[in-house]
């Protein structure tokens, strides 16, 4: 079974030059919001890859909107882009730079900005969140569903969690796709090298935590997702797709005139199939 697929990148320099290389554009792009970049790179990115033709999807971190006008320029940048759907997260900071703590009145305000006309996709914690309660997840997501139009989840490395969550979702009442989120096909040196480039060192530190994940991660020359993936292609229905974590690791798709449409990518990122840096 094969999924649909679209891949997560990080807007660090150079990334929308290695993205037209590298990924056709029949493949949609997340366009991830890193605390120390802001949202202005975030959307610099994504209008740059809409322009080039790609489906994009820039990540909106919540508590980072400094204000409603922030958001309506927001939206109407994306809107002027032909960006069509954003992913909303509640986001890292302490303490918000403006009118929004949560995810959930970023939406209603998108909701009424853009007359619902706007995709908006919500996080999912199979694996629980380190500051808020398996509960408080739950009841969020039940707020947030008639304003989202699918769940992605955290990154996770067992096809079981995935599955389990997802069973957990249809028991409360949300019935929104779900979208897996999986490493990609990434070199260990590729990884520890951007987490210094791209400031993750603190998630890298995190999942050094975090024992077997970590393990499977970071050992051995590159982690590969292939039986994961197989895992979740045994219940289908559950999963609606992948959503790749790349790391911006897009060495390993294929260039040419062949370059990655969804099945080649999920032979070349998701199969572990390419070389290695």
């Amino acid at each position: 079974m094969m999924f649909p697929v679209r891949i997560e990148i990080i807007p660090s320099e150079g990334i929308v030059e290695q993205v037209r290389a590298r990924v056709s554009a029949a493949t949609p792009l997340s366009v991830t919001c890193l605390p120390n970049h802001g949202i202005e790179r975030t959307l610099r990115t994504a209008v740059e890859l809409s322009d080039a033709g790609y489906q994009v999807i820039p990540h909106l971190a919540a508590r980072g909107i400094r204000s409603r006008a922030e958001l309506t320029e927001i939206i109407r940048g994306c809107d002027a882009a032909g960006i069509r759907e954003v992913f909303v997260i509640g986001g890292d900071r302490k303490q918000p730079a403006g009118t929004y703590d949560s995810a959930l009145p970023v939406l209603e305000d998108i909701a009424q900005y853009t007359g619902g006309m706007m995709r908006v996709g919500v996080a999912g914690y199979p694996e629980g969140h380190p500051l808020v309660s398996p509960l408080d997840l739950l009841d969020g997501l039940q707020a947030k569903q008639h304003l989202a139009s699918h769940v992605v989840t955290q990154m996770c490395f067992s096809a079981e969690k995935i599955q389990d969550y997802a069973a957990l979702l249809r028991r409360e009442g949300v019935h929104l796709p779900l979208w897996a989120g999986v490493a990609g096909s990434v070199p260990r040196t590729k990884l520890v090298a951007l987490a210094t480039q791209i400031g993750v060192g603190s998630s890298l530190k995190f999942l050094s935590r975090k024992g077997p994940l970590a393990r499977k991660l970071l050992s051995g020359d590159r982690y590969s997702p292939d039986s994961l993936v197989a895992g979740l292609a045994n219940t289908p229905g559950t999963i609606a797709g992948i959503h790749l974590y790349s790391f911006n690791s897009l060495d390993s798709l294929p260039a040419g005139p062949e370059q990655a449409s969804p099945s080649a990518l999920q032979t070349a990122l998701i199969r572990g199939a390419a070389r290695d840096n």
